[in-house]
């Protein structure tokens, strides 16, 4: 039991630092890639890749060579990630506690609002440099390219994901016949163009973020079990730098560390003192 602490944290750091070698190449791999959204995740992958590599790294080092500095370093940056994961999961279920879809009568898909989601969702995705980069992302995925040769039977009787809904048809509220009445904004902004169809309305917008926040809240418990998981582990990495200072500082079994052949300089004198001491008394 000694050891086991240490075995456990080589073994566990030795498996992260595998996998953060798939993580790089697929980066990598995405360079090479003219789609947008591609490129999109190779900043993201590169970053998390190198860092689970250098930790995964230093953890391994201490654990199993007695290297104190290098699991000092370790705990630090777990202490960070638990840290930044609760953080992150706190802000997360905040954040999507608002918005979903609306019913719409005699329809099976529901269409979204932009007014429904939290304010910080909504200033970022009005963001242009934002917005340009998710729009060439749904174009290039051909999102809408089955939606655009449905017949009016289709839009009654099938379902449609949150982006389909709001960005490859116009709302249902819309009338496009002779009529002089005032109507929703994204009415003026739809577009038979396959092109542009409604990619610029408030609607498109609100159901990429309904995409987002459904996965936002899966992520969110999936981060909860990855908290759990942390905290034991670190748990386990406070008993391996524990053992690596022992093994520094104490003296194991089977191995000599004396490096003073003659006693200190006052022990002759204190040791004829105590002789003297018994003489008299």
């Amino acid at each position: 039991m000694y050891r086991f602490s240490n075995t456990v944290i080589g073994f566990l750091n030795l498996f992260t630092l595998l996998a953060s070698i798939p993580i790089i190449g697929a980066g990598l791999w995405m360079a090479r890639s003219s789609t947008t959204c591609e490129k999109f995740l190779q900043t993201p992958l590169l970053f998390i890749g190198f860092i689970i590599l250098i930790v995964s790294l230093a953890g391994f080092i201490g654990a199993c060579f007695h290297v104190a500095w290098a699991l000092w370093l370790y705990l630090f940056v777990m202490l960070f990630l638990i840290g930044a994961l609760m953080g992150l999961t706190v802000f997360g279920f905040v954040v999507t506690s608002q918005g979903g879809g609306m019913d719409v009568p005699g329809k099976v898909y529901k269409e979204y609002h932009l007014q429904n989601y939290s304010p910080w969702l909504r200033k970022r995705i009005k963001d242009p440099q934002y917005w340009v980069t998710i729009r060439a992302c749904i174009l290039g995925s051909k999102t809408c390219a089955n939606v655009i040769t449905w017949s009016p039977y289709d839009y009654l009787t099938k379902d449609l994901t949150p982006i389909q809904s709001g960005c490859c048809k116009p709302p249902t509220a819309c009338n496009y016949g002779l009529t002089t009445m005032t109507q929703e904004a994204d009415c003026y902004q739809w577009n038979n163009d396959p092109n542009l169809l409604c990619y610029e309305c408030d609607s498109c917008k609100a159901g990429v973020l309904e995409d987002v926040r459904r996965d936002w809240q899966k992520i969110s418990v999936l981060n909860i079990v990855m908290l759990v998981l942390l905290i034991g582990i670190y748990s386990i990495g406070c008993c391996a730098f524990q053992n690596t200072k022992r093994a520094v500082s104490d003296y194991p079994h089977g191995e000599n560390r004396m490096y003073k052949v003659r006693p200190r300089w006052d022990f002759y004198w204190w040791r004829w003192w105590h002789d003297r001491r018994h003489q008299l008394y």
